[in-house]
């Protein structure tokens, strides 16, 4: 054993390199987890007793020579260039790979184009949020279950600071400092403490929009958001309106459109029942307008919200709202001709 050493020491003594890659060589042959210093490591074991001392010593000499030999070696070679990088032309042009948009952002962007040829400007707002923005002046009650930690993301121990879990955040904002008319939508990325699936993730992006003025009708809700699902669905998308709740309009409603992933068949993304819930809806509730200092009895309006991913997938066809984030480049390359 103890010649073993001896021999060894001897030979990484007189070990030399020339090039980079021939250190690193030299790295796997003596420290690596299956080189020679290793080995003997592991060697130690069946040294006797009376001996153990001695190799031992010699031993942790051994791989402190290893070691300065290693990194003597690679001094050597630091800021100078190997000879199979002086055949690099610096002055060659470099070929790039064009990028693409997002595809959360291609739609992003149709939805904004859609809204603006009918009238709406766009409005943004801090995903920071209190609780009046986001909650009390929306007309939710204390004990709303949304309030619940389970559904907000609360930055701090004051209950009232947290992620905006909607848009809406934004319609109080500007309802606060504009008077009617007002005709806007606001995108923006939201958070809600949800399970991530090939249905739900914790950040998510949405379009809102919210329009106030007088005389302003469920019908013209209606009219707008068909004229929307057919802009960006197509013409042969089938529409329906069902009645539901949100504390901040009345009437309200949700839309369903006909899924186009699996023709109506049935999928995960419909829950097999062939349509597909993608937004909702309804008239501003007259606390709401009153909280922004709006007088309800001479104006009314309309609000709705909807998540650019669901209009993703059932755009593009895509079954799993992960790959959005995952950053995949082979996933991101289908979308290079669609903007």
């Amino acid at each position: 054993m103890i010649d073993k050493i001896h021999n060894l020491l001897k030979e990484i003594s007189e070990a030399t390199a020339h090039n980079r890659e021939e250190v690193e060589q030299l790295r796997l042959k003596f420290l690596s987890k299956k080189g020679l210093v290793s080995i003997l490591f592991d060697d130690f074991r069946l040294v006797p007793p009376e001996k153990k001392r001695e190799v031992g010593q010699l031993l942790n000499e051994l791989k402190n020579q290893a070691h300065q030999k290693i990194d003597s070696l690679k001094s050597n070679f630091e800021g100078k260039v190997d000879g199979a990088d002086k055949d690099i032309d610096l002055t060659r042009p470099v070929i790039l790979e064009p990028g693409t948009r997002h595809p959360l952002s291609i739609v992003r962007n149709q939805i904004i184009d859609i809204f603006a040829r009918i009238g709406y400007r766009v409005a943004v707002g801090p995903e920071i949020e209190d609780d009046w923005h986001n909650f009390s002046a929306l007309n939710f009650p204390p004990e709303h279950p949304a309030r619940d930690m389970q559904d907000t993301f609360f930055i701090t121990r004051d209950p009232d600071i947290l992620l905006r879990t909607h848009t809406s955040s934004v319609q109080i904002r500007t309802m606060e400092k504009n008077q009617p008319p007002i005709r806007m939508i606001f995108p923006g990325r939201v958070f809600r403490n949800e399970a991530i699936s090939a249905r739900a993730h914790c950040i998510f992006h949405q379009v809102e929009g919210l329009y106030i003025d007088r005389n302003v009708s469920f019908a013209d809700l209606k009219q707008t958001l068909i004229c929307f699902a057919k802009e960006i669905f197509g013409e042969k998308v089938k529409v329906r309106l069902r009645p539901s709740y949100f504390p901040f309009t009345e009437p309200s409603g949700e839309m369903d459109v006909s899924c186009n992933i699996c023709g109506g068949v049935g999928c995960n993304i419909c829950k097999y029942t062939g349509w597909v819930e993608i937004l909702g809806c309804g008239m501003v509730d007259p606390n709401v307008l009153e909280n922004c200092g709006i007088d309800s009895k001479i104006y009314t309006g309309f609000a709705f919200g909807m998540g650019i991913e669901r209009i993703s997938m059932l755009k593009y066809q895509i079954k799993d709202l992960r790959l959005f984030f995952e950053n995949d480049v082979r996933f991101l390359k289908q979308f290079r001709d669609s903007w």
